[in-house]
């Protein structure tokens, strides 16, 4: 199966540059499933239904978000009309929305897609993200009723993130970070066969603070006070992610390759 992540969308930049890329990239490397992770695509903060369905307009198989799923108070509304619109698997029982999607492609071939959150550094805390993917595990078996098993991590923590991977070495197609905004160049495939990525990066303007225009947060680093609402930069966004391939028959990863498309990040697209 062929997987194509984007990681977070941050705001008016990050969306213009999936319209302008995605396209290009699934006529590039024709992916079965694309996943884009949407926490920060509206303003910065959470999304709304209506982009939701801009980007599923645009081929998204599958959206995930991270700490500011409820961004945008009216998802607490909508989610639960959504299955592909994800929310961290680990918040508690009886949390509107789901965290984890079944993808049936029209060959029959599926994908199980799950959207979990980090502890470290992170707000809220949820429930242990360890226990929660090993309970939908249980319920999955990788290479029998799925083909491929994607996690996005969302977490601040790199020791957090790479102890997740090897744990679940073996037993998922593919676990890869989001919520850092800073690609890692760690991509590679784990001991056992699971694509693994500290952190895909985000989909949004570079010349930034983590996608926040810099003139406001240099002032809260140097300044110690409240300034101005922290609002997402607007210069040319770089998209960036993973490219995926797995073995249908076991489920593991054959390759991973990171890319980087457009804005100061520019860097070669992977080979289809």
């Amino acid at each position: 199966m062929r997987v194509l992540f984007l990681g977070d969308v941050m705001g008016r930049s990050g969306r213009e540059g999936l319209a302008r890329h995605l396209p290009v990239l699934r006529d590039r490397l024709r992916p079965d499933v694309v996943i884009v992770n949407v926490e920060n695509a509206a303003a910065g903060f959470g999304v709304t239904d209506k982009l939701a369905q801009e980007f599923y307009a645009l081929g998204a198989t599958c959206l995930t978000t991270g700490n500011h799923a409820w961004g945008q108070r009216e998802l607490l509304g909508t989610i639960d009309h959504d299955p592909r619109l994800l929310r961290p698997l680990n918040y508690p029982d009886g949390t509107p929305g789901q965290g984890a999607y079944r993808h049936t492609l029209p060959d029959g071939r599926a994908i199980l897609i799950a959207n979990v959150m980090a502890r470290l550094f992170m707000e809220p805390v949820l429930d242990d993200p360890f226990a929660a993917t090993e309970r939908l595990m249980a319920q999955h078996r990788l290479g029998a009723d799925v083909q491929a098993v994607f996690i996005d991590l969302h977490g601040e923590a790199t020791s957090e993130k790479m102890a997740f991977g090897h744990v679940f070495d073996g037993r998922v197609s593919a676990v890869v970070g989001t919520h850092t905004h800073i690609p890692t160049a760690d991509a590679r495939i784990l001991p056992k066969g699971t694509a693994y990525q500290t952190d895909a990066g985000m989909c949004g303007d570079y010349d930034s603070v983590i996608g926040m225009k810099k003139e406001t947060s240099i002032w809260r680093f140097t300044r110690k006070i409240p300034g101005e609402r922290m609002l997402p930069a607007e210069g040319e966004a770089t998209v960036c992610g993973c490219f995926i391939v797995t073995d249908d028959a076991t489920g593991l990863a054959q390759r991973i390759v990171p890319l980087r498309l457009g804005g100061p990040l520019a860097a070669p697209m992977p080979e289809a």
